[in-house]
């Protein structure tokens, strides 16, 4: 199929398996229909999907992919013994995880094509996170506690596996139980990656964006409990501190520095 030919049978059989869809137009432009894609995955609820589905779903987003670009570890230099920063799309990392800062239901972010990064994980990944993401939950019975982490296959992503935590939601200044429950989230998240075989692994800023987590303490709590970690664990652990905006950088940058 070619670009064209995935993108409309994806958006086809989207609109017809809800009845809401019905008579709703296809965009003309391919950057719109890319888009009204990506917002009917979104809103898609976790339910059955055929293989056919499956599989130009997952030729269309090895595609998106490979134009994006795909980042190894080995092109990262250390900052110290450990630990990597980086600026850029977590979603083009070739690590054996990334993190994503989930909310409590664990299955993603249902705003279509929100800023938000359990948005572009799940976005990237494929329908399949999210039927995953249910079936653990399912099987939890309750929501996700905050400080905890799950661990998925990350399907279209050039990862391995995707670690799910949800960090502490801040109303004005953060308590000190606010930043326990950070700590836990960078602690839970290494915890399970060792004990899935995971060496390398990249985290977001937990709680930063919506959660509002003020950005400088939030990056102190990343450092500091990551490194405390790793002095603790004979692991060989190569922990990348991925940013995305400037702001962002420039906070892990002096904090790695001036340590």
């Amino acid at each position: 199929m070619t670009k064209t030919e995935q993108l409309r049978f994806l958006l086809t059989e989207l609109t017809e398996e809800n009845p809401i869809y019905e008579g709703i137009r296809f965009p003309h432009s391919q950057e719109e229909q890319k888009r009204r894609l990506r917002s009917l995955m979104n809103v898609r609820p976790p339910k059955p999907v055929t293989k056919r589905f499956l599989e130009v779903q997952d030729a269309y987003l090895m595609e998106e992919r490979g134009q994006k670009g795909v980042l190894s570890l080995s092109s990262l230099s250390p900052v110290e013994k450990g630990i990597y920063l980086w600026q850029g799309d977590i979603t083009t990392l070739q690590v054996d995880a990334i993190v994503n800062a989930a909310n409590s239901s664990l299955l993603g972010c249902f705003i279509p094509c929100h800023g938000c990064i359990d948005n572009a994980i799940h976005s990237a990944a494929g329908v399949q996170l999210r039927l995953e993401c249910e079936r653990i939950m399912e099987r939890q019975g309750k929501e996700e506690a905050t400080g905890r982490a799950k661990i998925t296959k990350a399907y279209n992503l050039p990862c391995r596996f995707v670690l799910h935590t949800v960090g502490p939601i801040v109303q004005g200044t953060p308590t000190q139980e606010d930043r326990e429950l950070l700590a836990s989230c960078y602690r839970s998240c290494l915890a399970l990656a060792a004990a899935n075989g995971v060496e390398s692994i990249a985290f977001c800023c937990i709680s930063t964006g919506e959660f509002h987590f003020p950005r400088d303490l939030a990056a102190r709590i990343a450092v500091d409990t990551v490194r405390a970690y790793l002095k603790d664990d004979n692991h060989n652990w190569k922990v990348i501190f991925n940013v995305f905006g400037d702001a962002d950088a420039s906070l892990y940058r002096s904090i790695l520095k001036a340590d």
